[in-house]
């Protein structure tokens, strides 16, 4: 029986290479925040700039929020990221928004970790079908108060960076990219699995901002994800972002993505 992809995903749109390529030619570190193991931290990128999420000192997967920084009523929309490329992502792709403005918010300019591609157990890396570990499942399935997993993580950082309540902030915090996270599902039982990421110092993934962003970046108490995460028992360490600016005369240039054209009348 045949199956049919449900979008023509040669039609969504992407950046032009020679525009990528144009944009990296005078990139410039501009700032650096560091993500603590098991722990997070936010940063800004203003639209045209760009970041780039670095591993340092060993082995450590990430879980990474994005908001419009000027309407945080719109975030990254990790199932329809899935939809317009795939389980995962890598150079090229772009992160999504959701609806009603469904528009790119980054896209991946580069991937040190492009020639994994996927293994025999069709594990890939840089995944958008996981969640972010989270003190309500790991409660659910061990009866443990956890403090330190990603979503809390996330909603700490969330909190101190907008002086908001963690009440307020947990209502923020959404589904993730697993940043050198390497997953797939079993063949047998179609479940959700992790392996150690290939990821070592010196990698890195790296975006353009195509609207104003606010990141949150959170080092998973997992570490590399090879065997057990939600405890402090598993070597975690930092994680780096370095914040980006291009050309001056690539910024006079920058138009930022547009908001979805659809007319939102729903048919009324």
């Amino acid at each position: 029986m045949s199956v049919t992809v449900c979008y023509d995903v040669a039609s969504v749109p992407r950046r032009d290479p020679n525009d990528i390529a144009q944009w990296k030619s005078e990139l410039e570190v501009i700032d650096t925040v560091t993500v603590q193991p098991r722990d997070a931290a936010c940063f800004e990128v203003p639209a045209g700039y760009g970041f780039r999420i670095k591993s340092i000192n060993g082995p450590q997967v990430g879980d990474l929020n994005l908001w419009n920084k000027n309407d945080l009523s719109e975030r990254f929309f990790s199932g329809k990221t899935r939809q317009l490329h795939a389980t995962h992502v890598t150079t090229g792709d772009r992160l999504w928004s959701n609806m009603p403005a469904l528009r790119a918010m980054a896209t991946i300019t580069h991937d040190t970790l492009n020639w994994y591609g996927f293994d025999e157990d069709g594990g890939g890396v840089h995944d958008v079908i996981g969640t972010r570990c989270d003190p309500y499942t790991n409660y659910l399935l061990k009866q443990v108060d956890y403090h330190h997993c990603c979503h809390s993580n996330l909603t700490r950082a969330v909190a101190e960076h907008l002086s908001q309540s963690l009440k307020d902030a947990e209502l923020l915090i959404h589904d993730v990219l697993n940043v050198f996270m390497c997953t797939g599902f079993t063949r047998d039982t179609h479940q959700y699995f992790m392996k150690a990421s290939p990821v070592r110092p010196g990698d890195y993934i790296e975006f353009m901002a195509e609207i104003d962003l606010l990141g949150a970046l959170s080092a998973c108490p997992g570490g590399d994800c090879g065997s057990t995460h939600s405890d402090d028992k598993t070597p975690c360490y930092p994680l780096v972002v370095d914040i980006l600016k291009p050309a001056d005369s690539y910024l006079d240039e920058f138009q930022a993505s547009p908001l979805n054209g659809y007319d939102g009348s729903h048919g009324v």
